[in-house]
């Protein structure tokens, strides 16, 4: 049934009432200093970007050995708080509202990526196709090592301490990342998680893991003031699943009574339909979501309005396009030509490609 809301109408999510539903989602830059920690040109990114009503963060590491890529920032050393601290400190200054995503990637690191050159870990010892992202460019993924079954509370105490790190940061919440074939996704996924122990085989078992994180860092936060993200059509990171209508359909039944801030969706891709993936719309989940609801890829302005108007989102996220316009909610308003984004200054670099978009007050200044 259609309605009259759209990208514009005020929303309640969780502890925040926010003045659109033009959403940043997580976008990995690798733009992070030394030591993993948030530069200054990485709050100019972020307050320019501060319109949204709501900014997620990239994907941050809550250990060093979560981090998978070069130059990606954590939330794990009192360094990384304090540079955090800049970004958050300087985008409430600007009246926007931040959550920071907590991300482990699993098995989608390199030994020259971990502490003491240590195999990657994941549910099962099988090794992602392709090649890793690291300092000396693209080396073959290794065979990661299965985690045992007494390290797994380690493995939520992470993720626990990177809520905490967040908090004295001073986001307003946080999102866990449980898409895009990274550690939660793996566990969740037959198709990375072979195990035979509690944590692996039924779909109770393999939902096991990314449940019990989310309620330590619901336990950190409040539940109004967490969200979280899946994937459940995507191949990337040679992810796949048997069943993924019953897989995601149990963990978002099974999330519900924590009455999350949101859930954040994927779309199916033309990628993921390329790389064998089952196509199941986010539609098809709405029913199993009680509470607010975003979607992400692909969408514009138009397709965004239609879903929050046909009730099938309450939120939409918008990666490609507020990479390349900084004020992306006012010219969704005003019906503004957008700047087109350059994939080749997507990752990694300078300003270029990144803090240099111009804004149309800029344009028109000119």
């Amino acid at each position: 049934m259609s309605t009259s809301l759209s990208l514009f109408s005020p929303i309640q999510v969780g502890a925040y009432t926010l003045p659109n539903r033009v959403i940043m989602a997580p976008l990995t830059r690798n733009r992070a200093g030394a030591g993993n920690v948030p530069t200054d040109l990485m709050v100019t990114y972020y307050v320019q970007r501060a319109s949204a009503g709501l900014l997620i963060t990239e994907a941050t590491q809550v250990s060093p050995w979560g981090q998978g890529y070069p130059a990606t920032p954590g939330i794990h050393s009192p360094e990384q708080v304090t540079g955090w601290r800049n970004v958050t400190d300087a985008v409430h200054a600007a009246g926007g509202r931040i959550f920071l995503q907590l991300w482990h990637v699993g098995r989608i690191s390199h030994p020259s990526l971990q502490p003491n050159g240590e195999l990657p870990v994941a549910p099962s010892a099988i090794a992602p196709a392709g090649e890793a992202a690291t300092y000396e460019g693209g080396q073959p993924f290794v065979t990661p090592r299965a985690l045992e079954l007494h390290e797994i509370p380690d493995i939520i105490a992470q993720y626990r301490h990177g809520a905490e790190n967040a908090i004295a940061a001073g986001f307003d919440g946080v999102e866990v990342h449980g898409a895009n074939g990274y550690l939660l996704d793996q566990f969740l996924r037959d198709g990375a998680n072979h195990r035979t122990d509690e944590y692996g085989g039924s779909v109770e078992n393999r939902a096991r893991l990314v449940l019990e994180v989310t309620k330590a860092v619901v336990d950190v936060w409040g539940a109004d003031r967490v969200g979280i993200r899946f994937s459940p059509s995507s191949t990337f990171n040679s992810m796949t699943d048997s069943n993924p209508e019953a897989t995601f359909s149990y963990v978002l039944e099974q999330l519900n009574p924590l009455g999350l801030a949101y859930v954040h969706l994927l779309e199916p891709s033309e990628s993921d339909l390329r790389h064998g993936g089952v196509s199941v719309p986010t539609t098809y989940f709405r029913p199993m979501v009680q509470g607010n609801l975003m979607v992400n890829w692909d969408y514009d302005q138009e397709k965004g309005n239609a879903a929050i108007a046909a009730g099938n989102a309450e939120l939409v996220s918008y990666g490609k396009l507020f990479i390349a316009n900084p004020d992306l909610p006012e010219r969704f308003q005003l019906n503004a030509t957008l700047n087109e984004p350059n994939p080749a200054t997507f990752y990694g670099g300078g300003a270029e490609g990144y803090t240099d978009y111009p804004s149309l007050k800029e344009l028109q200044a000119v």
